[in-house]
């Protein structure tokens, strides 16, 4: 996986995007309780999606989410969701996303990203996270570690 790019979500790349499939167990951590509560408060325009591709196939996606006025914390420079196949995970891919939407974060001027996680269990994203650099702050009302990366 040396040809990894981000790409803006496409009409060519949306069903592809769409039907990435997770490794079994995965399912249950894509939308943390915290994010589904706060969906309401997101400014569709605030959005950030893009597609990882490697060669010509997407191989990962990642939603982030820049309101420097949202109300809640969680919210002003995030990541909301980064899906990667179950084939390609373990490459390096998740990475090259998240590192992508951290650049893009610092360009707008945002010193640090968040996430917002369930923690523990087999599949969850806790260990990619922390490898990442992120440190938990605390828990959200819904038991969610709230994670914090310095830009």
């Amino acid at each position: 996986m040396t040809d990894l790019r981000l790409e803006a979500l496409s009409a060519s790349t949306a069903a592809a995007a769409n039907s990435l499939t997770l490794k079994p167990g995965q399912e249950q951590f894509v939308q943390p309780t915290t994010y589904g509560v706060a969906e309401s408060d997101v400014k569709p325009s605030s959005a950030w999606t893009r597609v990882v591709l490697d060669g010509d196939r997407v191989v990962g996606m990642i939603i982030g989410t820049f309101d420097e006025d949202n109300r809640e914390e969680e919210l002003r420079s995030a990541i909301w969701r980064v899906n990667v196949a179950a084939d390609a995970q373990g490459r390096g891919v998740g990475r090259f996303a998240v590192h992508g939407l951290a650049d893009e974060a610092r360009s707008r001027g945002f010193e640090r990203l968040t996430v917002v996680y369930e923690p523990g269990g087999d599949g969850s994203p806790e260990a990619f996270f922390r490898a990442l650099g992120f440190e938990v702050v605390r828990e959200t009302q819904y038991g969610d570690h709230y994670a914090v990366l310095a830009l």
